[in-house]
């Protein structure tokens, strides 16, 4: 999946890529071929232009084919590009719901909902809710797994 956080990273990479085209340019290494150190600015720019495609095209992209649904007693969460997986959590079976925030989904207000089973395949996770929308999430699912808790391990 696409987040913010991984488009600061691909400005970070290609920043990174342009100061080290820009080292081999200025100090002119012996070791380095000329034709490397003539065309050492596509580097930068083919990968920033691929980067900044990935993140225009990428959300909303994503947008459409992620979705999930909070019934009364399951989670529904589908994703997938090319190949789609669909998790259905029954409710009375979460263990845990973590709302979390990094720092640059606070800068957005944007949050992070994982809810956790004891299952194999491990938390489902809805990326990029509003912050009150996955607090309120949160706090809802936590009180309806109360209620919902059965024995059965």
């Amino acid at each position: 999946m696409w987040t913010v956080s991984e488009a600061v990273r691909s400005v970070v990479l290609t920043g990174a890529l342009a100061a080290g085209a820009w080292a081999v340019g200025f100090f002119g290494w012996f070791w380095v071929p000329d034709r490397v150190v003539d065309n050492i600015w596509l580097v930068p720019v083919a990968v920033g232009a691929l980067l900044l495609v990935r993140t225009l095209v990428a959300p909303s992209w994503r947008y459409r084919v992620h979705r999930w649904e909070i019934t009364g007693d399951v989670v529904y969460i589908r994703e997938g590009w090319i190949s789609r997986s669909w998790q259905l959590v029954p409710i009375s079976r979460i263990q845990t719901v973590d709302h979390t925030q990094g720092w640059l989904e606070r800068a957005f207000d944007l949050a992070t909902l994982k809810v956790q089973t004891a299952s194999f395949a491990g938390s489902s996770t809805i990326e990029g809710l509003a912050e009150p929308q996955a607090r309120r999430i949160s706090e809802e699912l936590a009180a309806r797994a109360g209620e919902l808790r059965d024995d059965a391990t």
